[in-house]
């Protein structure tokens, strides 16, 4: 994280964009977001009933600074949005979490109450932040893994081991639990062209996030040490694979490569 930009200048018109999700889940809050920020500011409400009118909502800002009222998938959402733009550089987004999940707003820095959060909004600073951008253009917030799943042979080998042991239980006291079977990936992992891992190494565990406008990824082989290091782009091969970013479920893919762009965003942070 940067030095902090100047304050916000509470006189800028606002245009605060309440994801649908926000209003069923906690209306309340949302109605004393609502009333803190219209009383420090020139305010547009905008109440998109889905993604694609959230989407015109953001094209058709203006000279507004987007506000944000909604849970961590209405954040990426806007940040995705104002990235495939080419305009997430152009001024601070600003947030209110409400929702069920707001892991990623509170990493952060954004607070969690919807009085705080709007005062924030009005007094704050924009801080620039890294993003993750990958080769599909798509954008990473915080945490990227990749989890291991089981092999085939060792998913049927588990399944056997469950019916084998159900049958057992049945006719006598069940045994003591079988260790669990091994889930590995074989994976080809590469950072700023440097062979980190390959494919005949099994690996349990790849991570990877932005550090200081740096990726750090994070490599955990089957029976072997703990691999760390720092680069600008991190590619991934292999079998198809998943992987989680923000919480979110992606893929399958059989290659992927992120990119660390450094103060790519800025998000309205507390003084």
């Amino acid at each position: 994280m940067s030095a902090p930009e100047p304050a916000a200048n509470t006189a800028h018109p606002l245009l605060v964009v309440i994801d649908p999700v926000a209003r069923r889940t906690d209306g309340e809050s949302v109605r004393i977001a609502k009333d803190v920020l219209c009383a420090g500011a020139n305010v547009k409400i905008c109440l998109p009933e889905g993604p694609e009118e959230f989407a015109r909502a953001l094209a058709r800002r203006g000279g507004r600074r987007p506000v944000v009222v909604g849970d961590d998938r209405a954040l990426l959402r806007a940040v995705a949005l104002l990235h495939r733009e080419r305009e997430l550089g152009a001024g601070a987004l600003a947030l209110v979490p409400i929702g069920a999940s707001v892991d990623i707003a509170q990493a952060l820095g954004v607070p969690i109450g919807a009085v705080a959060a709007a005062r924030a909004v009005l007094e704050g600073v924009a801080r620039r932040l890294d993003l993750l951008v990958d080769d599909s253009d798509g954008v990473v917030l915080g945490d990227l893994r990749i989890p291991a799943a089981p092999s085939p042979v060792a998913a049927a080998a588990s399944v056997w081991g469950t019916c084998r042991s159900l049958v057992r239980t049945l006719v006598r006291p069940a045994p003591q639990s079988a260790p669990p079977v091994a889930r590995t990936y074989r994976l080809r992992v590469e950072a700023d062209g440097v062979l980190l891992n390959d494919l005949d190494r099994p690996v349990e565990d790849v991570s990877l996030c932005s550090r200081g406008g740096r990726a750090e990824v994070v490599i955990r082989p089957h029976g072997g040490e703990q691999v760390r290091v720092e680069a600008d782009a991190v590619t991934v091969s292999g079998a198809d694979f998943r992987y989680r970013a923000d919480a979110l479920v992606a893929g399958p893919v059989r290659t992927r490569t992120w990119t660390v762009r450094p103060g790519a965003w800025s998000l309205t942070l507390p003084v």
